[in-house]
């Protein structure tokens, strides 16, 4: 019996690729500018300054939401959450609190696992500060281009009880958000960050979904991680570290730490606050939003076919075994090239073949259009017809070459055929019925 049940759950900030930042009309295309040059009085809370939201950030919200299977609030508000730190410009940030425009819903892993989704709620980012040493000084600069920025939170319940599925669950949630073309989900830009909250209880988990009393009372998050593999690496790291803890009769800490890659281990950086301590309210500035009726329809009709729907479709409309209609559904865009090449190839190749080529040649579906692809895999299909006088002198010439393998295949070793077969077709430069050239070899070795 295990001592100790990881308990997990996890917090998903994914920034929306929309052109301009969520309450203003600054760009929201900041990665690699210059610093604080996409700023305005709003994503910069200059007093007077009033928010106005952006229409398409909340569809987009909506949209994935109904990805992932939530309930969306009809009637839902932003509220203020109030905090002191350097990059928050405002003192506080507007996000949702009690009604998020999603909640309850999940996604089902491969292994038949369900994680619930708490909730999908709307929020602007905050600056980003930059630790750095300038004339032998350690100072703190802040650019707040990325203050204001669309942020949808996706929030499940603590359902994980080990790495391995957080990080399925994880780039399953990536690739959903990217077929919905609403982010790119970048995590070396800080377009999607996860932070996991972990904590350990005694003894087994006895079934899938934790009740409230019977979660620890302590959990420790930890922030802002930018890779699936430092997320796995993070969470067993802090399993051995609170399991120690407990070892020695102590609670680990409720507070947030952050991951150091380099080495290899989390480290302190604030004790975790509690909802209470944010002084929750609702955002005076704007409106609470009312959906009007049939919108939340119309934005699902939307919403593409997803990941595994694509995938079952793949298996059974094209006769594919699951391994490679897995690979051709893991980007919408390779996805959409396979059938696009399935259906101006359909005269002369067929599935298979098509998804066999893409698979193995690892085509560059961004560089070569379906068009010349189709062409490509025609063209290396069609079988060259050959004069048999031609190929009998270029088998005798292969005969004369190779004695000792003639040799070997008269003394029984009739595997080395194939062996002629090859250097033949070599000699010949083109592709032609290998029936054809085995049957001449046949008879020209008898």
């Amino acid at each position: 019996m295990n001592k100790y049940t990881p308990v997990i759950g996890l917090e998903v900030h994914v920034e929306l690729k929309t052109k301009s930042k969520m309450f203003c009309t600054c760009s929201a295309s900041y990665f690699g500018e210059e610093p604080n040059t996409h700023t305005c009085p709003v994503c910069l809370g200059l007093p007077g300054a009033l928010p106005v939201p952006s229409k398409l950030a909340i569809e987009w919200c909506i949209k994935i939401a109904l990805a992932l299977n939530c309930k969306i609030n009809e009637f839902s508000k932003f509220d203020r959450k109030n905090y002191f730190y350097p990059d928050l410009a405002k003192g506080y940030q507007i996000s949702q609190y009690d009604l998020p425009f999603g909640e309850n819903g999940f996604i089902e892993l491969k292994n038949g696992k369900k994680m619930r989704i708490r909730r999908v709620h709307m929020e602007e980012d905050t600056g980003k500060l930059s630790h750095q040493e300038i004339n032998g000084k350690k100072v703190s600069l802040i650019d707040f281009n990325r203050s204001g920025v669309p942020l949808v939170e996706i929030v499940t319940e603590a359902d994980f009880d080990n790495a391995q599925d957080v990080k399925k669950y994880l780039e399953r949630l990536q690739q959903i958000v990217r077929y919905l073309d609403v982010s790119n989900a970048d995590m070396d830009k800080g377009e999607m960050r996860l932070e996991p909250n972990i904590s350990l209880r005694k003894g087994e988990k006895l079934s899938s979904y934790l009740k409230e009393s019977e979660l620890p009372k302590y959990k420790v998050e930890v922030k802002n991680i930018n890779s699936f593999k430092f997320v796995e690496k993070a969470i067993n790291f802090e399993i051995d570290r609170q399991k120690e803890i407990l070892e020695e009769g102590k609670i680990p800490a409720q507070e947030t730490r952050g991951w150091n890659e380099d080495k290899g281990k989390t480290f302190s950086q604030r004790s975790k606050e509690e909802a209470h301590d944010y002084r929750y309210f609702p955002e005076p500035d704007i409106p609470p939003i009312h959906l009007p009726e049939g919108a939340v329809s119309k934005i699902g009709a939307q919403v593409p076919e997803l990941p595994d729907k694509k995938l079952t479709r793949f298996e059974a409309e094209y006769a594919l075994p699951e391994y490679d209609a897995e690979i051709l559904t893991r980007e919408k865009q390779l996805a959409d090239y396979f059938e696009e090449a399935v259906k101006k190839g359909q005269e002369n190749l067929d599935a298979k073949a098509i998804a066999n080529w893409i698979i193995n040649k690892k085509i560059d579906y961004e560089k070569i259009s379906v068009e010349e692809f189709v062409k490509q895999i025609t063209a290396a299909k069609q079988i060259a017809t050959v004069d048999e006088k031609e190929l009998e002198k270029i088998i005798t010439e292969v005969i004369k070459e190779n004695e000792k393998a003639v040799a070997d295949y008269r003394n029984g070793k009739e595997t080395v055929i194939m062996f002629l077969l090859g250097q033949t077709m070599r000699k010949l430069g083109k592709k032609v019925d290998t029936k054809i050239i085995m049957n001449s070899l046949e008879k020209q070795l008898a």
